[in-house]
């Protein structure tokens, strides 16, 4: 008898770094209603402190933290040798601000107001991006 093993899906784990408690917890229920298991954190210190996380397929970045800001997190995590595709969400969407993430190479934009079904659809863009990248090394 053949036996055929069928392996289990990877599962997608995006950090959503925002230092709004709210923000974190809708990023975090709109994240786990699609089946994407989100882990946050209330600022980029915070997030580099952990030495438990997971190895994140995407990283959804407040612009404006109370520490680090979210472009400053993600020079950091890019000068170590992280690809991790970056989408940045903002409360307060001006034109440098704008300039400087798009220049930084994020997959994608959004102010905070915009509609969650654009930002998840940006997440999975993202994840199946880097996915085949990571299958191309």
């Amino acid at each position: 008898m053949l036996s055929v093993q069928m392996s289990a899906p990877a599962q997608t784990y995006v950090a959503v770094v925002d230092d709004d408690e709210s923000a974190c917890r809708a990023l975090s229920r709109l994240l786990r209603a699609e089946g994407i298991q989100p882990v946050t954190y209330l600022s980029a210190e915070a997030f580099l402190a952990d030495s438990k996380r997971p190895v994140f397929d995407c990283l959804v970045l407040d612009i404006q933290l109370g520490g680090l800001s979210g472009l400053e997190l993600q020079r950091q995590l890019v000068a170590s040798g992280s690809s991790t595709p970056v989408i940045y969400v903002t409360a307060h969407d001006e034109p440098e601000t704008r300039e400087q993430a798009e220049a930084a190479g994020c997959a994608a934009y959004f102010r905070k107001t915009a509609p969650g079904q654009d930002l998840l659809q940006a997440i999975r863009r993202a994840v199946n991006s880097e996915e085949r990248l990571r299958g191309n090394r």
